[in-house]
């Protein structure tokens, strides 16, 4: 069968890039990992320090998942293979489109895997920290943020990641005027990287009294979660601590006692708050801890590949400075200003299918950033 010869032929193509996957997952030296933390688990004493035996658990969990991530992905290598030389023996036309449609699914799981691997960074395992901020556009664009907000807690669900909020300011009509979340699942700061800059849509708005196209910007700004205890000394002078009253959307999820905390960086003009733990004090260390971040990630921008890498360039929250177009009227387009990538499926795109786009960054990253000279889309 014609078809059939052409699945296995496609196949084939992949033995090779699923072993150099195999080889960059280090697997062998994973499994080495894997049984001498097993043998640390053992020792006596070993919950007596809980943060330490957590992260040693967690670290634990995620060798796991990755070898038996590809152990799985090489044995439906192997089983497709087999039923594609079943069905050829039994000569079964009915089976062809069964195959292909197991062709296509190992294929979406392999790039999924391949992609991890170019999640070598420094922070890219830890959790993400996302804050948008609308600009340009008004209302309009306190709207957006709140899509762009659903867009994200949608991606994460499918990942299987877990959203906190942190913090948000509501608009005057609408959305949000900005808004903090933590999105927790490993890797989740390497994927949500290819985020950070600003975002632009043009549409018709629903709060323009007549009916006309209008553009809107959001920045959105991603740091990773840093889970240790980071040495960086703040002192008391430089920063100021406010207490208010939790506010905006979450209901009985957002305490609403003076209990939100915001810190102000003078020298550097950072900002943080935290509205969303249960007492002053949990949402006091979280914002240290997101500062403490902040501060680590602008200390090391003196090593510019490194800062690229883990930050990305700041823009303005304007024309000119996107990296990203949602186009939703006249015509249905959303394209990287940076990768060239797009797609026309914008409902997908907004209901937290972004990994076309987040796959085009890592693989650019690993280009080295090559300049696109396509343009935007007007």
């Amino acid at each position: 069968m014609v078809a059939l010869d052409q699945i296995k032929y496609e196949l084939n193509q992949y033995q090779k890039p699923l072993e150099e996957v195999g080889a960059s997952l280090d697997l062998k030296n994973k499994g080495y990992r894997v049984e001498e933390i097993e043998g640390i688990m053992e020792e006596e004493g070993f919950w007596n320090d809980a943060e330490k035996a957590q992260n040693y658990m967690k670290e634990l969990k995620n060798l796991k998942d990755t070898i038996a991530g590809y152990e799985e992905l090489q044995k439906r290598f192997e089983d497709l293979y087999a039923l594609i030389d079943m069905v050829n023996e039994e000569n079964d036309e009915s089976m062809v489109d069964e195959v292909r449609e197991e062709f296509d699914g190992f294929v979406k799981e392999f790039e999924d895997m391949r992609i991890s691997t170019l999640l070598d960074g420094e922070f890219d395992k830890d959790n993400a920290i996302v804050t948008l901020h609308a600009g340009a556009g008004g209302t309009e664009a306190c709207d957006w943020a709140s899509m762009m907000y659903r867009m994200y807690s949608m991606w994460a669900q499918a990942r299987g990641f877990s959203l906190e909020l942190l913090d948000c300011l509501e608009g005057d009509e609408a959305g949000y005027k900005a808004i903090t979340f933590q999105i927790n699942g490993t890797n989740a700061y390497g994927y949500l990287k290819s985020e950070h800059g600003v975002h632009r849509l043009v549409r018709m708005s629903p709060f323009n009294a007549q009916g006309k196209r209008q553009t809107s910007f959001v920045s959105c700004d991603v740091m990773p979660d840093i889970e240790e205890d980071l040495d960086i000394d703040i002192p008391e002078e430089d920063i100021r601590i406010d207490v208010f009253r939790s506010s905006g959307a979450g209901g009985q999820k957002v305490n609403k006692t003076s209990s939100a905390i915001r810190i102000t960086h003078f020298p550097t003009g950072i900002v943080v708050s935290c509205q969303n733990e249960r007492s002053q004090y949990q949402n006091k260390d979280k914002a240290m801890q997101i500062l403490k971040s902040k501060l680590l990630i602008l200390k090391q921008q003196e090593n510019l590949d490194k800062t690229a890498d883990i930050r990305g360039e700041v823009k303005d929250n304007n024309f000119g400075s996107q990296i990203r177009s949602y186009f939703l009227q006249p015509y249905k387009m959303i394209k990287d200003l940076r990768t060239g990538v797009s797609t026309s499926n914008a409902d997908a795109v907004l209901n937290g299918d972004i990994d076309l786009f987040i796959n085009g960054y890592l693989k650019w990253l690993k280009q080295g950033c090559p300049p696109y000279k396509g343009g935007d889309i007007e």
